[in-house]
């Protein structure tokens, strides 16, 4: 399976106005090679080259590896494009949005990532520095720090390329790795039911309550401070923004990779699968009172249900999805369903047998039960990969990454 090592870059003044003026030639070349692929029709790699090659080389001064991933990149965006506009995820072709990302070609930020495959880059990992190309020259010793684990990944399964991306000031190095699959668990003793909130982040059928109050606490806080700055719109409001933008986010993604690592290693430690809610298309189905809005929208549920599939292929623990339908109204005990079991959000009485218990404890029940009913009757699931979502662009100016589209030619 393929993971991404990032590792953050430490360079020096000049080596980092290098790294920048590279990102920016190359990001301005890709968006010139986009404007040729939408006029000419034309977003296959090597047929692409034929018109933009040479004069990529020349114009911007890129070397011959780096001018072939600036055209493989463009190539790549609309590919992503393509797959966005079939899989309905930029509205019908007569909707605003999709004539909006189908009118014009793409164009890519200045601080888009660039790809770098082994002959731009060389790592020397007891050192714990790169040599890296730029268009001022190989840009040498640039140090860079990582952890323990990111260095032995690094070591035994880096393979392909590497993207260097600027973000806030810093800079960092994506390493792709190739890290191999533990055997799969085919014969589980049991399941280990994970039930999603938002008070209560994960709850196991063990009883096991990850509370959420602190992080909620946390976007609350975010979320008045984020208010009264914009209200306040001063430049040094403005700064402040800029810096805490990102703060919420990773903050809630170091904690769903606690979570996360936790739930695989019992599962793995005792020999049982794990049961997971299908929560696809929640945010639709469900209809909140406007203080509850914000809220359910941050709830990062998707991002903890993917942390656990990556890490359970790793470890060869099976994961199943079981429909989350009438869980929490459910008794785990009689499997008598009401409404009126579930008496408030923490506590849960069943009206039939009198059975008591944690309302999140009892979901993941019903849902370890359900698991584990799927895999009897041959409808088991191994952990999926882990979806690659397209991202939103950010800033007035439409941009993408090597990754993103959001525009190209209604041929495609």
């Amino acid at each position: 399976m393929k993971l991404v090592v990032q590792v953050k870059l430490l360079p020096t003044p000049v080596q980092a106005a290098a790294l920048e003026a590279t990102l920016h030639a190359c990001n301005e070349a890709g968006s010139w090679v986009s404007e040729v692929a939408f006029e000419r029709g034309e977003f296959k790699n090597f047929a692409l080259r034929r018109h933009t090659y040479d004069h990529v080389k020349s114009c911007w001064g890129l070397g011959a590896q780096a001018a072939q991933h600036v055209i493989k990149k463009t190539c790549d965006a609309y590919n992503t494009l393509r797959a966005n506009l079939r899989a309905g995820n930029l509205g019908r072709p007569d909707s605003k949005r999709y004539r909006w990302a189908t009118g014009k070609p793409i164009a890519f930020h200045p601080r888009s990532a660039q790809p770098y495959d082994d002959r731009m880059l060389s790592w020397q990992i007891p050192d714990r520095t790169v040599s890296i190309w730029t268009t001022g020259g190989r840009a040498k010793k640039v140090a860079f720090i990582a952890s323990v684990e990111q260095l032995a990944a690094l070591v035994l399964y880096r393979k392909g390329e590497s993207d260097l991306l600027e973000r806030d000031g810093m800079w960092f190095l994506s390493a792709t790795c190739e890290v191999p699959e533990a055997e799969l668990n085919a014969d589980p003793v049991g399941f280990l039911g994970i039930d999603l909130g938002i008070a209560n982040i994960a709850t196991t059928s063990d009883g096991e309550i990850m509370a959420g109050r602190e992080l909620n606490r946390f976007r609350d806080r975010e979320r008045e401070l984020r208010t009264k700055l914009q209200r306040k719109n001063t430049p040094s409001a403005k700064r402040r923004l800029k810096k805490r933008r990102r703060k919420e986010m990773r903050r809630a993604k170091d904690i769903n990779h606690k979570i996360a690592k936790h739930v695989v290693a019992e599962a793995e430690r005792t020999g049982r699968g794990i049961a997971l809610e299908d929560l696809r298309g929640i945010r639709d189905r469900v209809r909140l009172r406007k203080p509850q809005r914000a809220t359910h929208a941050s709830w990062s549920f998707a991002q903890l249900g993917s942390f656990i599939a990556y890490k359970a292929r790793k470890t060869g623990v099976p994961v199943v999805y079981v429909d989350p339908a009438y869980t929490s109204r459910t008794c785990a005990e009689c499997g008598y369903i009401d409404k009126a079991n579930r008496v408030s959000q923490a506590r849960f009485v069943c009206r039939n047998c009198g059975f008591v218990d944690h309302a999140d404890r009892n979901g993941s029940r019903n849902i370890r039960a359900r698991a584990w009913e799927l895999w009897r009757r041959g409808a088991q699931s191994v952990a999926p990969a882990p979806p690659r979502k397209p991202r939103r662009g950010t800033g007035r100016k439409r941009s993408i990454t090597p990754s993103d589209a959001r525009c190209a030619s209604p041929s495609l």
